[in-house]
């Protein structure tokens, strides 16, 4: 992963970041890698994820998946990092295999997928550390029900993983079922290089020893200066361009595989950095798309965004056909990469032309070492912005106080959290 923070500088943009204020803050960054160091070395809570590229075992994962190598399907049951870490690495890699995320209990959107998939041939991936997260285990409910309603056996057709305990390691140890442990140590946000986020990896075939490799590359670039690690220059600068008035930052691949990266970021780091009024708003966009959409706004709108582009150096191509049309003529002589490349291009210079700061993140091509790099630098420079704000980039008591509402609100046991649900103020209009 390379990244140019030269569309970031104050002579360029603004809000912008001068280098001599790049130059202090890397003494904060400094003293930031020590205490991220230690995190590692004593394998605190939440530091854990940084040493996953050394610690995860891609052999324990393929013979945990080996009963289920053969489907044509995999339905994988989880929500936020029990799923779009996995679905970030399955979308941007090709398989024969199709992926389905059920990350959401939409009824008419799960009953869609569960009448189109080919049960006999689907695998079922379950991914709930606690094992009583209330979407994962309604949506494994329905799921179950419908295997056992097409006569499917669904325990010969299920991997599960989960914590040491709870309902799903209970079930495990019920039915057999092969299963894996959600690291310690480690939030489910930063679970991707982990069995969370390679089960689903292991059975689309893709190279699991590739995407380490590439996460613990990244690794070693981790040093006590922003100049010489990719990561803590996207992760200083964001943070120093927040405090100037960038609030939102759009993150914007341009690679359609990638899109879903954009999902996994936006967790990533709302989750992370959202706490005592600070944190920058992810949103996400997609280029080229997103240039009919959103740059009007990115380029001409509020001074108060960050766009962060992902590119890649190397992708497959295809020529435009030539056509007769004069005012088209010019297609003819080039391709959709050429194309891709010039709109990119253009936008990053239309947004550098308005003053607007942007941030270029770069891969050699979307494969499984570059996309482990990609994750792993992200995470990093997270952690590292969570230090320089001075915020538990760890914790999500917003969220928890949500799933315990929920659970409340259904009856799942006596929560004060529920009761404020009922406090809600009113002002409806109605036809």
């Amino acid at each position: 992963m390379h990244v140019d923070i030269g569309n970031a500088l104050s002579s360029v943009a603004s809000p912008g970041v001068s280098r001599d204020s790049l130059e202090r803050l890397d003494e904060q960054v400094a003293t930031a890698h020590e205490r991220i160091e230690t995190g590692m070395a004593n394998a605190d809570h939440g530091y854990e994820a940084l040493n996953l590229p050394e610690r995860t075992d891609p052999d324990e994962i393929r013979a945990a998946v080996e009963p289920i190598a053969d489907a044509e399907a995999l339905l994988t049951i989880g929500i936020g990092g029990s799923s779009l870490g996995a679905a970030t690495i399955t979308n941007a890699l090709e398989s024969d295999t199709e992926t389905v995320f059920l990350d959401n209990v939409d009824p008419a959107w799960v009953s869609n997928h569960l009448e189109r998939l080919p049960l006999a041939e689907t695998a079922i991936n379950v991914v709930s550390r606690s094992g009583t997260t209330a979407e994962t285990l309604a949506n494994f409910l329905v799921v179950r029900e419908a295997f056992e309603s097409a006569g499917v056996d669904w325990t010969e057709r299920t991997i599960v993983t989960t914590g040491d305990s709870g309902p799903l390691r209970d079930l495990v140890e019920r039915h057999g079922l092969p299963s894996l442990l959600v690291p310690d140590g480690v939030p489910g946000r930063f679970s991707v290089l982990s069995a969370v986020g390679m089960v689903a990896a292991a059975v689309c075939g893709h190279d699991l020893e590739a995407l380490l490799a590439g996460a613990a590359a990244e690794r070693e670039t981790l040093t006590g200066s922003l100049f010489d690690c990719p990561a803590y220059a996207y992760g200083a600068t964001t943070h120093a361009l927040d405090q100037r008035g960038a609030g939102v930052n759009a993150i914007l691949p341009y690679a359609e595989s990638l899109e879903t990266s954009a999902e996994w970021f936006a967790q990533l780091w709302a989750e992370s950095l959202g706490k005592d009024d600070l944190g920058q708003t992810p949103v996400r966009a997609l280029g080229v798309t997103d240039q009919h959409s959103q740059l009007q706004l990115y380029r001409a709108g509020p001074r108060d965004k960050l766009v962060t582009f992902v590119t890649t150096e190397e992708s497959a191509d295809r020529p435009i056909p030539t056509t007769e049309v004069e005012d088209l003529a010019y297609l003819g002589d080039a391709t959709l990469g050429e194309l891709l490349a010039a709109e990119f291009e253009a936008t990053e210079a239309s947004l550098a032309a308005a003053g607007r700061p942007n941030v270029r993140v770069e891969l050699e091509r979307v494969d499984e070492y570059e996309l482990g790099g990609l994750l792993y630098g992200m995470e990093a420079a997270c952690v590292l912005a969570g230090e320089l704000y001075g915020v538990n980039t760890f914790e999500q008591p917003a969220v928890e106080w949500a799933k315990k509402a929920t659970r409340g609100l259904l009856g799942g046991g006596d929560f004060e959290e529920a009761a404020a649900v009922a406090e809600k103020t009113e002002l409806r209009i109605e036809r």
